[in-house]
């Protein structure tokens, strides 16, 4: 168990997520049998799923970043959690019809690694920032 060598690992990982990185790098920094939580049921299970996650995000269209985020690493377990930056291209998102664009929301990512390669991921993400931000919904009352 090496955090620091963990902590790398996750941030190649957060490259591939923002569109800086090659996605040839996935079977190097994950294992074969990944569990990724956070896949909508519809995709592939496993590491080909991750990959088809992140060649329709297609990240040099529809850019996203960390406004700020912190990084933190125990045995095999690694978190980040920060503000995340996207543009969203529209379309349906759980149900609801959005438009295009900006968007900022509170997000949280975890990973547990085996022998430094991502064995499972969890997603955590404010959709309803997100659903508010692109109009799809409108809050009503007082917060």
């Amino acid at each position: 168990m090496n955090t620091d060598r963990n902590k790398a690992v996750i941030a190649r990982i957060d490259a591939l997520g923002n569109g800086d990185a090659d996605l040839a790098e996935l079977d190097e920094l994950c294992q074969p049998n990944l569990v990724n939580h956070a896949l909508a049921p519809n995709m592939p299970v496993g590491l080909e799923g991750t990959r088809r996650f992140l060649e329709r995000a297609r990240r040099e269209q529809n850019p996203a970043r960390w406004t700020w985020s912190a990084l933190v690493a125990e045995n095999d377990y690694v978190v980040q959690f920060g503000e995340r930056e996207q543009h969203w291209p529209g379309g349906s998102f759980r149900g609801f019809d959005t438009s295009p664009g900006m968007l900022r929301r509170d997000c949280a990512f975890a990973y547990r690694l085996v022998d430094g390669r991502l064995a499972e991921r969890w997603a955590i993400r404010d959709d309803l920032a997100m659903l508010i931000q692109l109009g799809a919904i409108t809050p009503t009352g007082d917060r």
